[in-house]
């Protein structure tokens, strides 16, 4: 059985990902080397430089060469062989060394198949986990040329850290900040060759023409002819000067020709010094006047489209009164008709409101006065004695009897309610509910299940000694 994994991280290649997980409490120095370079973005870029297939793919050298790498703690740091890994499988991560013990840097590699010649010369730290193995796989099957090297070499682009099993490290710089000064470079690189690139090429004004740049940058040219002078040939009063000014001078006088011309000289390039910052404030009020142009344009667009709206929203909202307007109309002209319901309906529907808030009050009041009227005539009336059920029965049935020839002799009238003996009556309730009880027990069985089956388990006992008995009396005559 392996052991339990701390720590994992995604690598990025351009071959596809591969999960790594760790074994950080078995081999701490590797992983927090291998997380710490990770942080720093020290693998982004990185080629696999060594494939040898079905064995190992190696990577982790910035020089590409396989003879660079550093480790995080700046000097190489002790192997950590564990007894219980060991290399038995493809796709374990191991640290790469120069072939020494104690040589672990940044270089690390991913067996393709069992390398039991690598248990104990190096460090065991991860394994790839899942299908990305297959990635792994993909990168051993690439071509290379006779020493060990890809044709075409794939790249690390980036490691992502999952779980962090040691939240104390502290990087020298994080990946990102490197990003940033490797564009920062690049960025500065490219602005170097294109100045160099800019001094080194010639203006040709013959392609494109700019009016006002050859103006600020051509300068008349200005040729110096030496007098030519035959002081034999010419009869001249002026003739000393003439051969003076032919004849070289001395050194000291050249000297003070030279400072007279520096100034000239300082002048000239502060003209042109103030010929490029003239071209850079006409370009300048240029840029300025383009811009202003597009914003004015840009507010007659916006001012248009705002008219446009206000013109369309107007005339949605007239549209809409119409809409509006015409089903009032509508609603005018088609008047439904009422059905008879609906007018009987309306009629009774008038009296609903006169239950109002005082006539409610007085309402209350009539039904309180009639209930108190009816409580003292049930206290002024005076409790008969009624006669037990039996005779009560006998005295109904003759009561009917007469009641009845007393109808037959009489003419039929109308109904009257004027009995009011029922006052005085008083309700009579057996005492007893035995006879109830006794009813029950006759009509409703109960039934239990678990006393049928022991009543069933009785009969079958019985049953079984009386067949024994039976046998056994039977045996006895038997035997007589």
């Amino acid at each position: 059985m392996a052991l339990p994994t701390k720590g994992r991280v995604i690598v990025e290649t351009t071959a596809g990902e591969v999960d790594i997980e760790l074994w950080s409490k078995e081999t701490p120095k590797a992983c927090r080397n291998f997380l710490a370079l990770a942080m720093e973005g020290y693998y982004d870029g990185v080629i696999f430089h060594r494939i040898v297939p079905d064995f190992l793919v190696q990577t982790g050298d910035r020089t590409g060469t396989g003879g660079g790498g550093e480790s995080f703690y700046g000097e190489p740091f002790e192997d950590e062989i564990h007894p219980r890994l060991r290399f038995v499988h493809r796709g374990l991560v191991g640290m790469a060394n120069n072939g020494t013990k104690n040589s672990n840097d940044s270089q690390f590699f991913i067996t393709l198949n069992r390398a039991d010649e690598l248990n104990g010369k190096h460090t065991l730290f991860g394994r790839v986990v899942g299908d990305t193995i297959f990635n792994v796989l993909k990168i051993g099957e690439m071509e290379i040329d006779a020493n060990e090297r890809p044709v075409y070499p794939p790249k690390i682009k980036r490691i992502r850290i999952i779980d962090n099993p040691f939240p104390d490290i502290v990087p020298r710089i994080t990946a990102e900040e490197k990003r940033a000064q490797q564009r920062a470079r690049e960025q500065a690189q490219r602005e170097r060759e294109e100045e160099q690139r800019r001094r080194g090429a010639k203006k040709d004004v013959k392609l494109l023409s700019f009016g006002g740049e050859e103006e600020a940058e051509e300068e008349p040219v200005v040729f110096k002819k030496k007098p030519i002078v035959r002081p034999d040939l010419v009869d001249n009063p002026e003739l000393p000067a003439t051969i003076s000014s032919v004849i070289p001078e001395p050194p000291a006088t050249k000297a003070k020709d030279k400072e007279k011309e520096r100034p000239h000289k300082h002048a000239h390039n502060s003209q042109q010094s103030e010929k490029p910052e003239k071209k850079a404030k006409k370009d300048e009020s240029d840029i300025t006047k383009i811009r202003e142009q597009h914003e004015r344009e840009k507010a007659a667009q916006s001012n248009s489209r705002k008219s446009e709206i206000e013109k369309m929203e107007a005339e949605i909202r007239k549209l809409t009164r119409r809409g509006e307007e015409s089903d009032e109309d509508e609603r005018l002209k088609k008047k439904p008709k009422k059905s008879l319901l609906e007018e009987e309906m309306a009629k009774y529907a008038k009296g609903r409101g006169a239950h109002k808030k005082g006539k409610a009050k007085k309402d209350e009041g009539d039904v309180l006065a009639a209930l108190n009227s009816f409580r003292n005539k049930l206290k002024s009336t005076a409790i008969e004695d009624s006669p037990p059920p039996e005779q009560r029965e006998r005295q109904a049935s003759q009561g009917a009897e007469g009641a009845a020839t007393a109808g037959a002799q009489e003419e039929e009238g109308l109904e009257v309610d004027n009995d009011t003996g029922f006052l005085g009556h008083a309700l009579h309730f057996p005492k007893g509910n035995e006879e109830e009880v006794l009813k029950a027990e006759r009509e409703y069985e109960v039934i239990d299940p678990r006393q049928r089956g022991a009543r069933a388990k009785e009969e079958e006992r019985e049953r079984k000694r009386a067949m024994k008995a039976k046998d056994i009396t039977g045996g006895r005559g038997y035997r007589r």
